[in-house]
């Protein structure tokens, strides 16, 4: 997909350099009807969002509600899980070390480690369509909903529209975010409500847009707070600024603005403060923290030290703390450069790509000829700010994925639109060759679409590669667990599962992962810890049917679970 992205693009600059006009008259009358629409501020709002909910809907045949991979989809699952049964947290189990997962802490509390925005969602979800998916699916229309209604403060309404649609076409159909439950699309959701309020603040100081600033950051402080660290400082440089330019209407800014956006992070503070109480017992620690302190080897960044490797209760714990996590660590500070160059690599195959980078080169050339307006400079520079602090803050930590620069997903797609905004102005001897790379760019994208969608359905040759580096890169599933969890749900009663891994097993497939109820669950998936161990859970689960899995066996076994000797035997169907 990336080469016949790339092959786009080029082919798309070769015909806007000979043929900029080809098919002029009929798309002079779709950009007419367009603008029509754009000009209806709250339906083009509307259209973004119910485009991106629409897409992923029809590519369910293709794409179906997803499984979770990883542990850290497992975790959002627990807090959806606990969400849904009006809690914020569990009690500790009596065996929790059987069913410890890497992103879960199990003392005090039996909670995930994440902040609670993207597990309010998938709550949500969950509560009213029976899955969880289905908040991710909402959050993903909202978010390029946020998008369109952010750019609107920035560009022209036909700009804006064209942004959210963008926006709903590469990241809301295919892309991870639509596609797991990793998240990225309620982070991205709470930077748009911020960059759409702040403009509209400057021009109107309407107490509205004051609470949606506040609601905003409450979303991001609640999903991703060390990014929003970096992202919210030019914010808050902008508005302490405009604040203190205010002169006679200072008292209005005070009143309109800074209180109710305070008010709101009040509320916010509050509600933190009392969800790590109930989560950790200590109203200043974080899960997140706490978990890091009681399981993690590295230290997230890369200039400090390794931590004292901790007490692990399970192999497939330690390995994925000591090995997986470390190695990126070493790899960072072995070679900081290269590792920070690919991690601008990554960021741009998932938020631009050749294709939205048309615009960006196209720009780039028609300033050094002159060709191209200044009017917005300011804008373009405050956005290339906001997204220059927020991938500062992400280049000095050691993980990487996409997810992290979610915070400037509006401001990226803000710094596209003004580019095209601005490139449509490019003649190259007299030719309009901007005019064709503007209009190429939304009909590549949908053509880009309809062959990603071919190629699960048709059999193309084509490489998709998986992973989450690209907007059309499939999202991994551990579809044997779901075998065996369907042939389990079949059968009557309840179960035990215990787990026994192989040596070579990735520490990031989860398959030790409950719902919030363990004990009331149809099945408990546990941890093979040794015969005396397992005892003590065969015991307390004794009125469930014990089995073993072995994942890493070829094809996957699950039989009947039996001590004899210490060796697990298959006993009599």
């Amino acid at each position: 997909m990336i080469l016949i992205e790339c092959i786009a693009a080029l082919f798309s600059f070769a015909v806007a350099l000979t043929y900029p006009l080809i098919g002029n008259r009929r798309l002079k009358k779709i950009e007419k009807l367009f603008v029509q629409i754009s000009r209806r501020r709250g339906l083009a709002i509307v259209l973004a969002g119910v485009a991106a909910l629409g897409l992923r809907a029809m590519v369910l045949p293709i794409l179906p509600v997803p499984y979770p991979w990883i542990a850290d989809e497992q975790s959002y699952l627990l807090q959806a899980d606990t969400f849904a049964h009006g809690r914020l947290t569990n009690p500790s189990h009596p065996l929790w070390t059987h069913f410890e997962s890497p992103n879960v802490i199990q003392q005090p509390t039996y909670s995930s480690m994440y902040y609670p925005a993207q597990g309010v969602f998938m709550a949500v979800g969950q509560l009213i369509g029976k899955n969880p998916f289905w908040g991710v699916w909402f959050s993903v229309g909202v978010m390029c909903a946020a998008v369109c209604w952010m750019l609107q403060g920035w560009v022209p309404p036909h700009w804006a529209l064209l942004g959210g649609l963008l926006c709903a076409i590469r990241l809301g159909a295919v892309s991870y975010w639509a596609n797991s439950y990793f998240g990225g699309a309620v982070t991205a959701l709470g930077g748009a409500l911020v960059l759409g309020a702040l403009p509209r603040i400057k021009r109107g100081r309407r107490v509205r847009d004051a609470l949606l600033l506040g609601l905003g950051f409450a979303l991001l402080i609640n999903s991703r707070p060390y990014e929003t660290l970096f992202f919210s400082i030019p914010i808050f440089a902008a508005l302490g600024v405009w604040g203190w330019r205010s002169g006679e209407c200072r008292r209005t800014t005070l009143s309109r603005v800074a209180v109710p956006f305070a008010a709101v992070l009040a509320v916010t503070g509050a509600f933190m403060l009392y969800f790590f109480w109930r989560t950790t017992g200590n109203p200043l620690v974080p899960p997140y923290v706490l978990n890091l302190h009681t399981y993690a080897v590295e230290p997230n960044f890369a200039w400090l030290p390794l931590r004292p490797i901790p007490q692990y209760h399970n192999e497939i714990i330690r390995r994925y703390w000591t090995e997986w996590d470390v190695r990126t660590y070493q790899e960072v500070r072995t070679h900081p450069i290269v590792t920070t160059l690919f991690k601008i690599f990554m960021f741009w195959l998932f938020y631009l790509g050749p294709l939205l980078s048309i615009p960006v080169v196209g720009m780039a050339f028609a300033r050094r000829r002159g060709t191209a307006p200044k009017k917005g400079d300011a804008k373009l520079r405050f956005l290339l700010i906001v997204c220059a602090a927020n991938l500062l803050g992400v280049l000095l930590v050691v993980p990487l994925t996409p997810l992290y620069l979610a915070p400037a997903t509006a401001a990226i797609y803000g710094l596209v639109m003004i580019a095209m905004q601005r490139l449509r102005h490019w003649s190259v001897d007299g030719k309009p060759s901007g005019i064709f790379l503007v209009r190429v760019v939304p009909i590549a994208a949908v053509a880009l679409l309809l062959v990603r969608v071919a190629i699960p359905i048709f059999h193309l040759p084509i490489a998709n590669p998986g992973g989450s580096w690209t907007w059309s890169a499939s999202w991994n599933q551990l579809l044997s667990r779901k075998q065996i969890e369907k042939q389990l749900r079949a059968l009557p009663g309840k179960h035990l599962v215990i787990v026994h891994y192989g040596a070579e097993h990735d520490p990031r497939e989860s398959w030790v992962a409950n719902s919030a109820d363990i004990d009331g669950s149809k099945i408990v998936w546990a941890h093979d810890m040794g015969p005396e161990q397992n005892e003590e859970l065969l015991r307390y689960f004794r009125g469930r049917q014990s089995w073993l899995v072995e994942p890493d066996q070829h094809p996957i076994q699950i039989v009947p679970y039996k001590v004899v000797g210490g060796i697990a035997q298959e006993m009599p169907h």
